[in-house]
């Protein structure tokens, strides 16, 4: 939803989903394989041509560091200007970021604004823009948590996203 929103409402043309084989800071036991991750992004985005998934980070070293990603991407496609996505709730913990301060000055960061995130030292940074976006408290978080409960939670996702996951019993 954010990232249709995001083409949408903004100057973007396309998004990229990059599937992260190792965030250093989440837990690798508590993700799928980053092959049904990156099927399932695929999955999702397969219908609408200005969202793409990407495995590019398959490819580089371990653990993903942003920083990293977006230099590596920059040399790959230097007519491309890349910029990032993330929830207000991601700023408070940015500073746990490899170079954050160099991520902050070199790239555009679009903003969406989370319900309850808290407020923090970056919302004021002339790259961080927040997106006058509708506001929706869904999350991955709580998509794979009521899955896990036995919720019918197929009005969250894309259809074929939602029968992929039932197909596989992820999270169940």
């Amino acid at each position: 939803m954010i990232s249709g929103y995001m083409v949408e409402y903004s100057d973007l043309k396309e998004v990229w989903f990059i599937v992260s084989p190792q965030n250093p800071l989440k837990e690798k036991s508590t993700l799928l394989e980053d092959h049904q991750r990156l099927m399932m992004a695929n999955i999702a985005v397969e219908d609408d041509p200005r969202l793409r998934a990407s495995n590019i980070e398959f490819h580089l070293p371990k653990p993903s560091y942003t920083i990293d990603t977006l230099t590596y991407l920059r040399e790959k496609y230097p007519q491309k200007e890349f910029i990032l996505i993330a929830g207000s709730d991601t700023l408070p913990t940015l500073y746990k970021w490899k170079n954050y301060k160099e991520l902050l000055n070199q790239y555009e960061f679009l903003i969406y604004p989370r319900p309850f995130a808290e407020k923090s030292p970056y919302d004021d940074h002339p790259h961080v823009h927040f997106v006058p976006a509708p506001l929706i408290e869904i999350s991955s978080s709580f998509i794979r948590k009521g899955i896990s409960e036995g919720k019918n939670m197929n009005y969250f996702l894309p259809d074929k996203v939602w029968k992929y996951i039932e197909e596989m019993h992820f999270y169940s």
